[in-house]
């Protein structure tokens, strides 16, 4: 077991200790303990590393926000225990982590397992709206809708007492870590990457699953240079807790076979191949150019500073959601289309885009600002933006109240029935 600081995390240990280290990594509302059937046949041939997600499992609820941190927190407290290389073994959120292991930090990693995983899961727009109602409603929605999400119909009715420890699993996590979690869920997206995954990769997935099902498997084996499949019959999300003995067999068989290069227990290190040698070519003669071409500079329409376009659409779509820009790029036509650009540059990429304050301040005063225009259509997707931003219905309420003594009565009562409207529609879950 662990002490704790906010930049590592909550871990232990199984199995000997002069063994590879093999890490097992969870999915977001679960601990280590999903693991717990593995681990006795696993530890006979690795030293088995588990952790717990910030928040999950008693763990310090120090919230991580992206892939990377996570990954990185997981980094520094193998460099606190020496753990140099190792091979990993990673479920949904843990899975990613393990892709981000492989794309940013290639040397440390010996092998590769993604269990149900993707190289991108469902939409932004869905884990953002996840961590509304979390913030709203508490963990009490996302407990009870667990055991659907993760197991089969028949292995939720045969297995009662796994099914309430799921339940109460997802239930005790801290629910700031739950919604930073959502977040990193919500921004990652590595399609583009998977060809440059060296690792030997076991992509495994349970037939039934219906978040990250075969499909998304599918994707990350053509994706990735030295991938293979693996659908395990009968099984739902959390296929290692529902069928153990087929996903132990599993990894066994592919850290036994794909683990490169082999470990070295006489000097604890493992030997990385030489680069293969390129052949040598000669050297061109040279060409004279006709005229020196510069290369193009794109600039700012405020001259001398980079375009703020880039900056602006992510922006856009973190706040107000993927469907919303989608749908307002998509109906912009040749009369329109100036205007998005320009909506995009200078609201979202220079006003939403500046550090002076956070984006749930940005929100009360948007807020503010539409009750006292009269601006309803854009006050209803503001709503949205501001409970996707961090603002509790109780915090919008208060907004309302204070423009309903500086723009009006009138204008304030209009504001409360589109709010109300919105808030009932984004905050209630779905069962």
């Amino acid at each position: 077991m662990s002490e704790t600081p906010p930049n590592t995390l909550q871990y232990r240990f199984d199995g000997p200790e002069d063994a590879p280290v093999l890490i097992l990594a969870p999915s977001l509302g679960t601990t280590w303990h999903m693991w717990d059937r593995q681990v006795p046949e696993l530890a006979k041939h690795w030293r088995i590393f588990r952790f717990d997600l910030p928040g999950h499992g008693g763990a310090p609820a120090h919230p991580a926000g992206s892939v990377g941190e996570l990954a990185w927190r997981l980094l520094a407290t193998l460099d606190g225990l020496g753990v140099q290389r190792f091979g990993y073994a990673g479920c949904a959120l843990g899975g990613a982590i393990g892709t981000e292991l492989a794309l940013r930090h290639p040397k440390r990693l010996a092998s590769l397992a993604l269990i149900a995983s993707s190289p991108r899961f469902g939409t932004a727009d869905e884990f953002r709206q996840r961590g509304v109602i979390v913030r709203t409603n508490g963990l009490d929605p996302m407990a009870r809708t667990s055991p659907e999400r993760w197991f089969t119909g028949g292995f939720a009715a045969a297995q009662p007492a796994i099914t309430e420890w799921a339940v109460q699993m997802v239930r005790t996590t801290d629910p700031g870590c739950y919604i930073s979690s959502c977040e990193a869920l919500a921004a990652f997206d590595v399609r583009p990457e998977l060809g440059r995954i060296g690792a030997p990769t076991l992509v495994l997935v349970g037939s039934d699953d219906q978040v990250t099902g075969p499909a998304e498997a599918r994707t990350l084996v053509a994706g990735i240079p030295d991938a293979r499949l693996a659908v395990v019959p009968g099984a739902s999300h959390l296929v290692p807790v529902e069928q153990p003995a087929a996903v132990t067999d599993l990894l066994i068989r592919h850290f036994s076979t794909a683990w490169q290069p082999a470990f070295d227990s006489t000097t604890g290190q493992m030997a990385i191949p030489a680069a293969p040698v390129k052949p040598v070519l000669a050297a061109p003669q040279p060409v004279v150019p006709v005229a020196e071409i510069a290369p193009a500079v794109v600039q700012s329409p405020v001259l001398g500073r980079p375009d703020p376009y880039d900056a602006g659409i992510k922006v856009r779509r973190e706040v107000l959601g993927d469907a919303h820009v989608d749908r307002a790029l998509a109906t912009a036509d040749e009369f329109s289309e100036d205007f998005q650009d320009f909506v995009t540059r200078y609201a979202w990429g220079e006003i939403w885009d500046r550090p002076g304050l956070d984006r749930r301040s940005r929100s009360c005063v948007t807020l503010t600002a539409l009750v006292a225009g009269g601006h309803l259509d854009e006050l209803a997707f503001h709503t949205r933006a501001a409970l996707r931003n961090g603002l509790t219905p109780a915090e919008i309420k208060e907004v309302l109240l204070q423009a309903a003594v500086y723009c009006g009565v009138p204008a304030a009562n209009s504001a409360f029935k589109v709010a109300q409207q919105v808030i009932q529609e984004e905050t209630t879950p779905q069962e």
